[in-house]
């Protein structure tokens, strides 16, 4: 019986193996490194994260949204993730939303939206635009973490509940705590509403440019 078993095996093989598979080693006999670096410069991680496929929304995305702007930028905006705009042009920000950052941004703050720097939680778009889940987070923050590292900023600005809490593994309500002065690795961390809440929500406008004013005076006492 045994060496039946073998042969029906072996004959399986040979089946597949004439449909064109190929022997592939056990995972054992690879190299396995005990850590994995990101490029250290920024064109190295885009081209890394541009040809990443660690969760499901790879499989789903029109293109990779990196991010844009400024890399040695004194602020940096994270959003949530990804809508359809931005999955279609692979830039940050640029449908309706994102014109309301822009004004945010160079109205408000007084700065030129190119010499701020733009990324999202995840760089790829959830489908129908949902909550990224937490495991899309977790395999998509390493990159995130990675360009705050690059760009060195000053302050870093969280656009909603998600991209606060993501950042810092908490369960911060975005009402309670927007407008606060908080830290992110070595950072100061500003969060407040993100642009889609304030087109749903005029009223809260007021209170995001409160938090425009704050940012402003951040940066102009240096």
């Amino acid at each position: 019986m045994k060496n039946l078993n073998l042969a029906l095996k072996l004959k399986y093989l040979h089946y597949l193996k004439s449909l064109g598979f190929c022997y592939v080693k056990p995972i054992k006999d690879f190299e396995i490194k005990e850590s994995f670096e990101l490029p250290s410069s920024m064109a190295g991680l885009k081209t890394t994260v541009l040809g990443c496929h660690l969760c499901e929304l790879a499989k789903t995305r029109t293109n990779v949204v990196f991010g844009e702007g400024n890399e040695n930028a004194r602020v940096m905006f994270v959003g949530e993730g990804p809508g359809e705009a931005e999955d279609k042009s692979a830039k940050p920000f640029v449908g309706k939303a994102g014109e309301l950052l822009t004004k945010m941004i160079e109205n408000a703050i007084g700065i030129k939206r190119e010499d701020a720097y733009i990324a999202n939680i995840v760089k790829c778009r959830p489908p129908n635009n949902r909550v990224p889940a937490p495991s899309e987070v977790a395999s998509c923050k390493p990159y995130l973490e990675k360009q705050i590292e690059l760009i060195k900023p000053e302050l870093i600005v969280a656009l909603g509940a998600t991209a606060l809490n993501s950042l810092l593994g908490q369960n911060h309500s975005i009402m309670k705590v927007r407008g606060t002065l908080m830290e992110y690795k070595g950072a100061k961390l500003i969060p407040t509403f993100h642009p889609s809440f304030l087109l749903r929500n005029p009223s809260a406008k007021k209170e995001a440019y409160a938090d425009m004013l704050l940012i402003k005076s951040l940066l102009w006492k240096h």
